[in-house]
């Protein structure tokens, strides 16, 4: 017997429509960004704009590095920025997520919703306190200035305890203790194995946000060497006639690695979203 052809209804060709379309808005910047980086200056400002890949890519990426000598240095420190504040946010959120799933302490509701509280603050408020406490203790226009204060982030805190507590029977925290497992140990060895798709969204979204983060740098750095890639390539803007070539260069060759990552890491990131919100 042949199988009947399923029909799709209008509405829902109308609803393929809508998302294919919001899917080419969301591409066509990225689309952009590659295609200038391989066009002069003069084929960017053309009308209307070229399309398709050029060939003055070698060309802008020299232009880029005589703009900007400390590209590749300003690379190298986005890239150990991001990846410290990542790692020791994956540690500090996983432990306090751990303790407020697990321990029963006085205020434990109260303290966690003062961290939560934090999170429905705009980030500039931040930004003065930040700067005289950097300044009074001689950290401005270095790395710790960032890495320090984004080691641990309400949103992880609130997220890991979320997935400890959905995904970690406390039968096997207790049985843990009762072999005679010490409290780190416990963390370390079995909590963390088990939460390994949560770290992997988290360590994610942290790498992603600290990669692309410009206005804590923009107040903390002084010098040059020592901008992360998104402030070096804003300054390139005030260097007399912009170079959209270049910095459309230099903008394709910071977002391939954060491309990279997310591909490796995409189906991680899902299981970390979805894994534990509905208990069995």
């Amino acid at each position: 017997m042949a199988a009947v052809r399923k029909r799709v209804s209008p509405s829902r060709w109308l609803a393929y429509v809508i998302v294919a379309l919001g899917g080419v808005i969301m591409l066509a910047p990225f689309w952009f960004m590659f295609v200038f980086a391989t066009h002069t200056n003069t084929e960017i400002l053309s009308v209307p704009p070229p399309l398709w890949f050029g060939t003055a890519f070698i060309e802008n990426v020299r232009l880029l590095i005589e703009k900007l000598p400390f590209f590749w240095r300003n690379l190298g420190l986005s890239f150990f920025i991001a990846f410290s504040v990542t790692v020791l946010n994956l540690f500090f959120c996983s432990l306090a997520g751990y303790a407020f799933a697990m321990y029963h302490f006085k205020f434990r509701e109260s303290l966690f919703a003062v961290i939560m509280a934090t999170m429905m603050l705009p980030a500039f408020i931040f930004m003065i306190p930040t700067v005289l406490i950097m300044s009074a203790i001689g950290w401005m226009n270095e790395a710790k200035a960032l890495i320090v204060p984004g080691a641990c982030g309400a949103f992880g805190i609130f997220m890991m305890r979320q997935f400890i507590g959905t995904a970690i029977p406390k039968e096997l925290v207790e049985a843990a203790r009762i072999d005679g497992c010490s409290e780190f140990g416990i963390f370390w060895r079995i909590v963390l194995p088990l939460v390994t798709p949560a770290l992997g969204s988290l360590g994610l979204i942290t790498f992603i946000g600290t990669w692309n983060n410009f206005a804590g740098p923009l107040v903390i750095m002084r010098d040059m060497d020592m901008f992360t890639v998104p402030l070096a390539l804003r300054a390139l803007q005030g260097t007399g006639q912009v170079p959209w070539g270049a910095i459309s260069a230099g903008s394709a060759i910071a977002v391939l690695p954060l491309m990279v990552l997310f591909v490796i890491a995409s189906r991680r990131l899902i299981e970390g979203l979805t894994s534990g919100a509905v208990k069995g």
